[in-house]
């Protein structure tokens, strides 16, 4: 006779139906082992062959799921080495593009930094694992929405989501030690260099035609000082175009 085993509210058979739970169990648990070797296989080919060896941008580009941060029909191609297009002027910057951003402005773990454009949240997730506090701008609410439950599934708790006009930053929650934008620019409004504390750093990818150059800027005494750190290439972020009119 079978034995009857006593589970949270439901009764389950030794047997039939629990073989196909453990079969369902150890495919997911494939997969998870799967993402987490192309994990290992992006950081070993695509971040420390790019100069970037800090630790903190190591272990949380080893530790964030990647593939949950894009819709599920993209999630194999997570970890190749392009950015991932998300629609409606999102994307997913390529690997090396994102942590060679991360080295350029050293986020310390008693930093607060402001994330532009970070879709469903992933380059908030990695930016979380290093600073104190890390607040995400995103216009497009379901976004906004998903990417919160995303962060909290990945235990960002030190990351919220504020929801509003890219171009406007999050004034309520600065001055930031740090500004990141996911996307290329072609302007910065004045309202998020306002929002960088002095002393602060801001990188982002300037695009000209399709040729981008990665800089990052220094504020101090009120005005910030821009300095080449590498070449990228990303689509242009909406509001962020040569003919956008700021009116904030």
């Amino acid at each position: 006779m079978p034995r009857l085993h006593l589970s949270s509210g439901s009764l389950l058979w030794a047997g039939g139906c629990g073989t196909s739970q453990i079969t369902q169990r150890q495919a997911m648990s494939d997969q998870m082992t799967d993402f987490a070797a192309r994990r290992l296989t992006m950081v070993d080919t695509q971040i420390r062959p790019s100069d970037v060896t800090k630790f903190p941008i190591i272990d949380a580009m080893l530790t964030v799921a990647r593939e949950n941060f894009v819709p599920d029909a993209q999630r194999e191609a997570a970890y190749v080495g392009d950015l991932i297009d998300l629609g409606n002027g999102r994307c997913l910057l390529e690997p090396r593009t994102l942590a060679k951003m991360l080295d350029a402005v050293n986020i310390s773990n008693d930093e607060v930094v402001l994330d532009i454009a970070p879709a469903l949240g992933y380059s908030t997730a990695i930016a979380a694992r290093m600073a104190e506090l890390v607040v995400a701008v995103e216009s497009d609410e379901a976004l906004a929405t998903e990417a919160q439950t995303l962060l909290m599934e990945s235990e960002a708790d030190n990351a919220i989501v504020h929801v509003g006009p890219l171009e406007a930053g999050a004034a309520e929650h600065g001055p930031y030690d740090v500004i990141l934008l996911q996307g290329g620019v072609e302007r910065l409004p004045d309202a998020l260099l306002d929002q960088l504390k002095e002393g602060g750093r801001i990188v982002c990818l300037f695009m000209e035609g399709d040729l981008g150059t990665v800089r990052v800027g220094i504020k101090s005494a009120g005005r910030v000082s821009w300095r080449y750190a590498f070449n990228a290439s990303a689509p242009i972020l909406p509001s962020f175009c040569a003919e956008c009119v700021f009116s904030l």
